[in-house]
């Protein structure tokens, strides 16, 4: 009863920690690579929701256990909830691709390049460029502080065959660029060395 008990318990801290500092390492290491890293939206979202998820059962959520007692649903129902909500943001936002370590000025000409590929009569207007042969217009959504760039689909619904092609265009393009690795690397990969650190030191205490 008391291992069962254990299972029911809010994850430890340290334990939360993990997920976070494993984040940040991978985040480091996409700026540190000598070419732009391709990550679709929704897999940006669940590994963004995966940091988060252990700090959110420590935290917030374990707050609400004394509400719903020790059953075994409790958890379970909790883990349920949080997968989702994670997978109705997810279905709710629009078709993506985020670009690490590059900038929009750096991206711009191999979406031009890929647009006109596909569609010849495709026309610029401020970051956004529509291919109304394929019915789809994608618009540059940028933190170049952050060498990170978004390629969004907007306006009305494309088609998935399109945007597919679109995004695998655009992934080959963007894999034959060189960049220096970002600053950001540093920074990322010190804050997951304390994070890890810090759950390390949790876990032995």
């Amino acid at each position: 009863m008391n291992a069962w008990n254990a299972w029911l318990d809010p994850p430890p801290l340290w334990a939360a920690l993990v997920p976070l500092g494993c984040y940040l390492a991978l985040l480091a290491a996409a700026h540190l690579r000598r070419r732009p890293s391709v990550v679709s939206g929704a897999w940006d979202g669940i590994l963004l929701a995966a940091a988060i998820a252990g700090l959110a059962f420590a935290g917030p959520l374990a707050l609400l256990q004394p509400a719903f007692g020790s059953a075994a649903w409790t958890w379970l129902i909790g883990l349920l909830a949080f997968g989702l909500v994670v997978a109705v943001c997810i279905l709710a936002a629009r078709p993506r691709l985020v670009i690490y370590n590059i900038t929009s000025d750096q991206l711009r000409p191999f979406v031009a390049e890929v647009a006109t590929a596909l569609d010849p009569g495709a026309r610029w207007a401020g970051t956004s460029v529509a291919l109304p042969a394929r019915r789809l217009q994608v618009q540059l959504d940028g933190a170049d502080a952050l060498r990170c760039v978004s390629v969004i689909a907007v306006g009305e619904r494309a088609a998935h065959e399109c945007w597919t092609e679109f995004g695998r265009r655009l992934r080959q393009a963007v894999g034959r660029t060189r960049v220096r690795p970002s600053p950001w690397a540093a920074v990322f990969g010190s804050a997951a060395a304390a994070v890890l650190a810090a759950a390390a030191w949790l876990f032995l205490r």
